[in-house]
């Protein structure tokens, strides 16, 4: 199921629709679709580099939107909507342990998340559930986004197809490598 719904995605990206599919993709992403739009603007970048930083700003905004819907989910429609995407997930066993303190945290969790291959709709959708503030949650996610999206569209612009396969293979790795070590800063500092 998940290689057909990654099949369809990547034929949007050949849609002349294709702003409006990433835009739909990076919505629901946020919020309980399985596949990033990465999948859409690679190749769309790719395409006509000349859009790339249109592109990423349209994934940013549809993206942090989508994220607005996940914190809605986990607010109101989490026993309808927001736990059968946790089962999915495999996090279902997490949410109460990652309630008790998520929103001392809260602000980093959407940042990492927002960067990382972690999926950004469990964040959105606990963010909901903890009832983080909603400026902390906006805030955090409009940073995120945007790194992990106007990185990507740089990358790209700049080698083009050339560095696509680090993007596709490494570069989540080396986000997540960079928040550890952001992270293990920040802890470094607290104890020393």
């Amino acid at each position: 199921m998940i290689r057909r719904l990654y099949d369809w995605t990547m034929g949007l990206a050949e849609s002349p629709y294709a702003i409006w599919a990433l835009a739909i993709v990076a919505f629901v992403e946020s919020s309980f679709f399985p596949i990033p739009p990465d999948v859409l603007m690679i190749p769309m970048i790719i395409a006509r580099p000349n859009r790339a930083f249109l592109i990423a700003g349209v994934a940013t905004v549809a993206s942090v939107l989508g994220g607005l819907f996940g914190y809605y989910i986990g607010y109101s429609l989490f026993e309808l909507i927001g736990q059968p995407i946790f089962d999915f997930y495999g996090k279902a066993d997490s949410v109460a342990a990652f309630s008790e303190n998520y929103n001392a945290y809260g602000a980093w969790a959407v940042l990492i998340a927002g960067v990382t291959p972690f999926p950004f709709k469990v964040i959105t959708i606990m963010s909901g559930v903890t009832q983080l503030s909603l400026t902390v949650f906006i805030i955090s996610a409009i940073i995120a986004r945007a790194l992990r999206f106007f990185i990507v569209a740089t990358l790209l612009w700049k080698f083009g197809e050339p560095i696509r396969e680090f993007i596709e293979k490494r570069l989540g790795l080396v986000f997540t490598v960079f928040c550890i070590l952001l992270v293990g800063g920040f802890v470094a500092l607290r104890f020393l």
